[in-house]
């Protein structure tokens, strides 16, 4: 979540342990809760993963990824993005949280307390959202000329990468789907004027039958 600025007149922030995850995300929403502009940075990323549900979670980049990135908006998960595209957001933050966005003075305000990866930080969390990013989809993948691809594509390219069906098993897309539905919804509050929405309407069980129909085949039994 967003840090954003505590002034002089807000009461003294709870102590944070920098070493545990879960301390530095409480630490991270009380400082949010006293900012002037958290109403307005609260909007950037949907809440979608905690420290914990991140993958590899006792990792030095699972690590930095809830000490750094809570500070200026909800925790993001490493497959929102592919691998490649990692390297310039990171770069982008790193020097938001140094107070040089494109915000101007507004930017260095809301940045005054927020702390910034050092260089070997910043290599080490690249690297862990990098192993840990979104596979794509094949562009090439035939399934993608059909119509219920090219609805899957148009639904998933408007926040990430089409992702590749087999990231999930047949029993698990309904639910992955549901969570984006969610998402989707929650940044609509904000950008969902009758104007602006998908046309045509997106049929979420469409999409759900053609991941299924191209999903990872379900894991055999073991045999006992």
């Amino acid at each position: 979540m967003y840090a954003g600025i505590a002034f002089a007149a807000t009461p003294p922030a709870p102590p944070l342990d920098k070493g545990g995850m879960e301390e530095g995300v409480a630490h991270a929403r009380y400082l949010w809760s006293q900012s002037p502009h958290g109403k307005m940075l609260e909007r950037i990323l949907p809440p979608s993963i905690e420290p914990g549900e991140l993958p590899e979670p006792r990792s030095e980049g699972a690590r930095l990824a809830a000490r750094y990135c809570v500070q200026c908006h909800y925790l993001p998960s490493p497959r929102m993005h592919i691998a490649d595209k990692w390297t310039t957001i990171v770069v982008r933050m790193v020097w938001r949280m140094q107070g040089k966005g494109n915000l101007g003075e507004l930017m260095k305000e809301m940045m005054d307390r927020i702390e910034a990866p050092d260089d070997q930080e910043i290599v080490t969390l690249t690297r862990y959202l990098q192993k840990h990013g979104l596979r794509e989809m094949d562009p090439r993948h035939p399934g993608l000329k059909s119509e219920a691809g090219k609805m899957f594509s148009i639904a998933c390219t408007q926040c990430h990468a089409a992702p590749d069906p087999r990231r999930h098993t047949a029993r698990e897309w309904p639910e992955v789907v549901e969570r984006m539905k969610r998402h989707m919804a929650w940044a609509n509050t904000v950008v969902g004027p009758d104007s602006l929405k998908t046309m045509p309407v997106l049929d979420t069980g469409e999409i759900v039958r053609f991941l299924q129909r191209h999903a990872r085949a379900e894991p055999k039994p073991q045999s006992k």
